[in-house]
């Protein structure tokens, strides 16, 4: 017997929404802060790096313009995913942000990649000489840059330290961590911003120091390496995500405890999860229930349980049992995914804590 669907959805508490509403006002926020300093800075880099035909300062404007699009895209992101399910997406909208998050990496690697190793071939082919007062404006924009960029990589910073306090991680665990696309990028790209206007910095004064406009094209070279590598970790996080990832280890491990406490099943032979969103997954599971529950009493006990689940892990907006008949060997599979669950936990544990996982063995 198979029970779920929409008529049994549990309300989500008006705290954990509240929440929910406040935590994207924040990653709004966010971005907002992100797409104005790189507006500004984009038309500053573009056309100082016109007027000196400096390579670094030209890869650099391309690389904002990466940046300004895709601030363009995670806000779109944030407002699109927060749509109420409907005939067609059952499930809601939550992926949304994994779809531009996606995008993004992919505006980063073509937009700012490309064209800075395109800026690098050509200055390393045709080296331009370079005036004094062309050093100076390249100077002063790329100074302007470094603070821009530089406080909107604070302001991400301080979201996802309070994220990392909330959970126990340390701000580099949670960057790995984070499952939200949308402040993760934002971070991603400020920081990679930060460091790109210092390697172009570098390759614009050892320009003035050697009068080799070289050492602009192997800055170039590096800033479009920098960004390709980025695109590629924020797109393989993105597809992952919108390909199905299972909800996170600890959220399972909670899934599975509420369904053993239970005094009616006798084994969860199958537990399967979905992220549906940021905060939002999907639950299935098979459970074999113990000898002596009449039919009657299935539909009643698979309601309480759903119910018990949605109380006590409000992310699980979508839950599914089926009541099945498990052999030996099922229950014998299904103490082997208990246990892989577990061992996960111990994992993030660690790394959380900076150590080796311990033993965590399964119930079973």
């Amino acid at each position: 017997m198979t029970s779920g669907g929409d008529g049994d959805r549990g309300p989500q508490p008006q705290a954990r929404g509240a929440e929910r509403d406040k935590d994207d006002g924040r990653t709004t926020g966010t971005v907002l802060v992100a797409l104005l300093a790189n507006v500004v800075i984009t038309v500053a880099k573009a056309v100082t790096g016109v007027l000196t035909a400096s390579p670094a300062l030209l890869a650099e404007a391309a690389h904002s313009v990466a940046d300004t699009l895709n601030e363009v895209f995670l806000l779109a992101s944030v407002r699109r995913s927060r749509r109420r399910p409907d005939a067609l997406h059952p499930f809601g909208y939550g992926k949304e942000r994994f779809f531009w998050a996606l995008l993004a990496a992919v505006g980063i690697f073509v937009t700012g990649g490309c064209f800075s190793f395109y800026q690098g071939v050509h200055a390393w082919v045709t080296p331009e000489k370079q005036s004094t007062a062309g050093f100076v404006a390249t100077y002063a924009v790329l100074g302007v840059a470094l603070a821009a960029e530089g406080t909107s990589l604070l302001r991400a910073a301080a979201q996802l330290h309070g994220r990392a306090r909330q959970h126990g991680r340390s701000l580099a665990r949670e960057v790995a961590a984070s499952k939200d696309p949308t402040v993760r990028t934002v971070f991603a790209e400020d920081a990679t911003a930060v460091l790109g206007v210092l390697l172009a910095a570098g390759g614009v004064l050892l320009h003035q120091v050697t009068g080799s406009q070289r050492w602009e094209a192997a800055a170039a070279f590096a800033i479009a390496v920098l960004l390709v590598l980025v695109a590629y970790g924020l797109g393989r996080a993105a597809r992952d995500l919108l390909v199905g990832q299972a909800a996170d280890p600890r959220q399972q491990q909670d899934a599975y405890r509420i369904l053993a406490e239970q005094p009616e099943i006798d084994t969860v032979t199958t537990l399967m999860t979905m992220r549906l969103g940021v905060d939002t997954a999907l639950l299935a599971a098979r459970v074999d229930l113990h000898e002596g529950i009449d039919s009657e009493q299935v539909e009643e006990v698979s309601v309480r349980i759903k119910d018990e689940l949605h109380r006590r892990c409000p992310a699980f907006t979508e839950i599914f049992l089926d009541i099945i008949d498990a052999d030996s060997a099922e229950r014998t599979r299904a103490r082997e995914r208990r246990q892989a669950v577990d061992r996960a936990v111990a994992a993030e544990e660690a790394a959380d804590r900076g150590g080796p996982p311990q033993d965590h063995p399964g119930d079973g």
